[in-house]
């Protein structure tokens, strides 16, 4: 079967609303060049839609005209390469998810470690931030958890005393090995960011491998986040007021 017809094929089995790129194609490396011309056919013909270079969706077609899919499904195209994840959501709009603000950016921060990933299609517009560790399905949730510890201080509209129950109930539902993990990616990280978890993992009764936050430490370096003792107990011993 020729490539144009496969990947006609595939396409028409696909929903509409449907993004994707060469990898869900499931187009071999010595097929690109003939891959390109056949999707840029389909653009011309406008079964498909371009979002940027190797990157399109399948309009849905409502009584009310052509519908993009929700940016959601246009974002996993970016979070992913080969299948596999190498990015994630950060900034406001993740903190948004978490529930710490009720701003809505209109720019979506998009973390990864070794690409800049931007993104201009219609309203969706994303920048690129820095993972401080490879991005993976089995850490990520972990890294948006320590990036809100990371810009605790710059959260807008943050109510403090709401956002430490939050990430106390955050920190304390992980399983050991989570715990363990996210001190090993904690140290990856800025000073408050390590001292701001050792506080909440002391708080929630967790003494395993944080002596490793506290070596990482300048004991004489106070960070100032504006969280009140009674919030959290364990800030004095982790110099975090």
């Amino acid at each position: 079967m020729k490539v144009a017809e496969k990947i006609a094929k595939t396409i028409k089995r696909m929903k509409e609303g449907t993004a994707f790129g060469y990898a869900q194609l499931k187009i071999e490396p010595n097929q690109f060049s003939a891959a390109a011309k056949a999707l840029e056919r389909l653009v011309v013909k406008e079964i498909i839609r371009r979002v940027s270079k190797g990157k399109f969706y399948k309009p849905k077609q409502t009584v009310f005209g052509e519908l993009r899919p929700p940016e959601d499904e246009i974002l996993k195209l970016y979070l992913y390469s080969q299948n596999k994840r190498i990015a994630y959501i950060t900034g406001t709009a993740l903190y948004n998810r978490m529930g710490l603000t009720t701003q809505v950016p209109k720019t979506i921060r998009v973390a990864s470690r070794d690409k800049r990933i931007t993104v201009n299609s219609g309203s969706l517009q994303a920048r690129p931030a820095r993972s401080y560790v490879n991005v993976t399905d089995n850490n990520f949730y972990l890294l948006e958890l320590l990036d809100a510890l990371k810009d605790f201080s710059n959260i807008p509209d943050l109510d403090k005393e709401m956002a430490v129950n939050y990430l106390k109930s955050r920190v304390n539902d992980l399983s050991e090995k989570e715990k363990s993990q996210i001190i090993k990616y904690a140290l990856k990280y800025p000073p408050r960011v390590r001292a701001l978890l050792g506080a909440l993992l002391s708080d929630v009764g967790y003494a395993q491998n944080v002596i490793e936050l506290r070596k990482s430490l300048n004991p004489l370096t106070v960070y100032k986040f504006g969280i009140k003792r009674e919030w959290l107990s364990s800030a004095p011993m982790w110099s975090t007021a």
